[in-house]
């Protein structure tokens, strides 16, 4: 099946909030269905050159993918369509993968604490250099990827001394990876300047989009070469599903992800994806509340006795607020704020009725989480940090919920 597509990505005709209700949908035929159907088949009726079929067997590609494939595709403004995976972290790993032996990857320190343990493993099986960088100071970033380049000359002219190949690969020195705003920090990168430092320097750019989604934020617009998401979260939108996507306009790039993706079985359910696109349909409606409903509470949160710090990139005062204005059409609807202790932050997310004490974001229903019970996050994540994934209850039900909690 062949979804119609209603733009291009270099001339988009329909503003991202109506992209989402309308692509990934059939032909317009008379008697077609307006939902693509759930294709369940694992394998495919194909005979002759197996590479000249379009379909052969489902672990390699399923037309129960395409409709989801293209429409994040055109949201992302991608000159060709997603990957899905099983996970978040299938996509992830898949793209660090491509990070070359003796290269380097420079990670920000505060990541998807599941992308660090990744990388860390990777970069230990495939032998390259991990670099954690603050990714909101601009100058340090850049001297960390100046060192690595340096690094990398010097392994390079050692090698060559010795008779042997070139330490690096069609993947250049190594990537540097992005995350803005940060888990569960908040800080904001400058996308468009480090995308700039690092592509002259000879390294890819990955972007992690989940926090802020395409409709507030499209790194390949701002430079990146990759792009990945946690569908679960925002994209997905329900806490039903755990899928995963990945997106470039390199055919090179997008061709080693899906192999990354067929050889280590990294695939996704058809119904799981489907899910997803009906998820993908209200993202608008629901970001927009979720938003709203952020914004204030932030706001709140700012002025409560109780709360030491609140970080979220809507405040004026907050440290990302002049970046996220610049380069992304809304703030999201994560917002971090500490307590003074560990055990008030316990305290305060076992005494909410309301918000729901749970790990992941982005769903419809508001979740709170003291970020340091995971023991794989940074020690540079403050003991009584707090996140909150905003949902789209009523606003005043929400903060009477949260303000009981904080007394």
């Amino acid at each position: 099946m062949t979804s119609r597509e209603p733009e291009t990505a270099a001339s988009p005709k329909f503003a991202p909030d109506t992209l989402v209700v309308e692509t990934g949908r059939p032909p317009r035929t008379d008697g077609a269905s307006v939902n693509p159907p759930i294709d369940l088949s694992s394998t495919f009726v194909s005979t002759g050159d197996i590479d000249a079929s379009p379909y052969a067997y489902a672990r390699f590609d399923t037309p129960a993918w395409s409709p989801f494939e293209e429409a994040l595709g055109s949201l992302e403004h991608s000159a060709l369509p997603g990957l899905v995976f099983g996970s978040g972290l299938a996509a992830i790993s898949a793209v660090i993968s491509l990070v070359p032996a003796g290269g380097t990857l420079v990670i920000p320190t505060h990541s998807y604490q599941g992308a660090l343990a990744s990388a860390e493993q990777i970069a230990h099986r495939q032998g390259f250099d991990l670099v954690t960088v603050d990714i909101a100071d601009t100058e340090a970033v850049i001297a960390a990827l100046d060192e690595a380049s340096t690094r990398t000359a010097a392994a390079d002219a050692a090698a060559a001394s010795a008779g042997e190949g070139r330490v690096g690969s069609e993947s250049g020195l190594g990537m540097l990876w992005i995350e803005s705003p940060t888990n569960p920090m908040l800080e904001v990168a400058d996308v468009p300047a480090l995308t700039t430092a690092a592509r002259d320097r000879g390294f890819l750019v990955t972007v992690d989009n989940t926090f802020a989604t395409p409709l507030l934020q499209t790194p390949l617009d701002l430079g990146a070469d990759i792009v990945v998401h946690s569908v679960t979260k925002y994209l997905a939108g329900h806490s039903d599903v755990v899928l995963g996507a990945a997106l470039t306009s390199s055919v090179e790039l997008r061709e080693r992800l899906h192999t990354e993706r067929s050889m280590r079985g990294a695939i996704a359910g058809p119904f799981e994806v489907w899910l997803a696109l009906r998820g993908l349909r209200t993202l608008a409606v629901r970001l927009d509340r979720a938003q709203t409903n952020a914004q204030a509470i932030a706001e709140r949160l700012t002025a409560h006795a109780g709360v030491v710090e609140t970080r979220y990139p809507g405040l004026p005062d907050d440290p990302g607020h002049a970046r996220a204005s610049e380069q992304m059409n809304g703030f999201g609807a994560i917002i971090a704020f500490t307590v003074d202790t560990a055990e008030k932050a316990i305290a305060i997310a076992e005494a909410v009725r309301l918000w729901t004490p749970a790990t992941s974001l982005g769903g419809v229903e508001s979740l709170i989480e003291r970020r340091r019970r995971h023991p794989s996050e940074p020690v540079t994540v403050p003991e009584g940090l707090i996140r909150l994934s905003v949902g789209i209850e009523n606003l005043e039900d929400l903060w009477a919920d949260l303000e009981a909690a904080l007394g």
